[in-house]
């Protein structure tokens, strides 16, 4: 039998966008050639997808990549992985400028900014980062979620995380996309400014992810592991600014708000972080003018302080590792530049300000 499992993407914000299935070949199981085989026993799958799949090498017999043509044998344990079934939704090019840091015939790799909002969904229909790409692109190879398509797209990012993202130009440079960000032979990295300081230079938290029980907008830890995913986020710090902190972070796994939720759970939510209770004064001093510094940031970064910062990837024609980065927008570098300028004005020891939780 065939065992679904939803998988999600590398980078934290992503949504689940393939499926991965295993299936294990009884003992009595005749020579059959692969593609038939589990054309057979796939419901919504067709036998070229199927191909696609593995000449990218996404259908793996025995843990080995597999051509079409190979016979399935009795024992024989296969896994493949693939988009979801797509649903029927019109979707609309519209004129929106996309900053394009490379593009090739097989993938085109862009810098989002804050607030566009990656694919279409319910309460944005219209104006999203999928109707660019079909304007500027044309027909895009299909990759449906759970609920809508999402021509090119093997992650996502939140609607106001900013960074850099790839897209795939066509349907074998998709799958091979798919399959690294399902195996994590993909690097990618963010920086986040967080709440407060930390005693090591770097760390690592491993604590499970799910939707949290009370509010299904937000995702919850649940550090002894009885629900929820398994999730590593690997950071070190980069800047102290005694209240808050410049860090980077690498993801292991890719569950939807890691970052966000895992920082929150260490005491460190995100600068201005509203779903994760960072967008009020967490660390500091009782001093108004700290407060109205603070609000100030806040204004000059009115989002979650949380920037994809780097991505590597190997091409899924060539082969040849790539590597892309997109410099901090231009609010978090604001904000960096104020905090900068505070704690280098105001030295802890010199200060002698009264702390709140600092």
């Amino acid at each position: 039998m065939a065992e679904p499992d939803a998988l999600e993407p590398e980078g934290g914000e992503e949504q689940e966008l393939y499926e991965h299935h295993r299936i294990v070949c009884d003992p009595g199981q005749t020579l059959v050639r692969l593609d038939k085989f589990l054309f057979d026993r796939l419901a919504n799958t067709s036998r070229n997808r199927i191909q696609v799949a593995a000449r990218a090498g996404n259908v793996r017999v025995n843990d080995r990549p597999a051509k079409p043509s190979q016979k399935v044998k009795p024992g024989d344990v296969i896994s493949i992985v693939l988009p979801y079934p797509q649903r029927e939704v019109e979707l609309q090019p519209e004129d929106i400028p996309l900053r394009i840091l490379h593009e090739d015939e097989h993938v085109v790799v862009i810098d989002k900014p804050a607030g566009l909002v990656v694919h279409p969904g319910h309460g944005n229909w219209t104006g999203t980062l999928v109707n660019a790409l079909l304007f500027h692109f044309g027909r895009l190879p299909a990759v449906p979620g759970a609920e809508i398509p999402r021509p090119g797209l093997v992650h996502r990012l939140d609607k106001d995380t900013s960074g850099v993202m790839v897209v795939g130009k066509n349907e074998e440079a998709l799958t091979h996309l798919a399959r690294q960000f399902f195996e994590r032979t993909s690097d990618r990295r963010y920086q986040a400014l967080v709440w407060g300081d930390f005693p090591e230079d770097e760390g690592v938290i491993d604590a499970h992810i799910g939707r949290s029980p009370k509010d299904r907008t937000v995702q919850y830890v649940f550090p002894e592991g009885e629900q929820g995913k398994p999730a590593v986020t690997r950071w070190r710090v980069l800047e102290r600014f005694r209240y808050v902190t410049l860090v980077e972070c690498k993801l292991e796994t890719g569950r939807t708000h890691q970052i966000r939720v895992h920082m929150q759970w260490t005491g460190h939510p995100l600068f201005n972080d509203a779903a994760y209770g960072g967008d009020r004064v967490l660390k500091g001093t009782t001093f108004t003018k700290y407060r109205q510094f603070v609000e100030n940031c806040f204004d000059l970064l009115p989002r979650q302080a949380l920037h994809a910062r780097t991505l590597e990837f190997d091409h899924p024609a060539t082969g040849v590792r790539m590597r892309f980065e997109s410099p901090l927008p231009a609010d978090m570098e604001a904000v960096l530049a104020k905090w900068r300028t505070y704690t280098g004005a105001r030295p802890l020891e010199e200060a002698g300000e009264e702390g709140l939780n600092a």
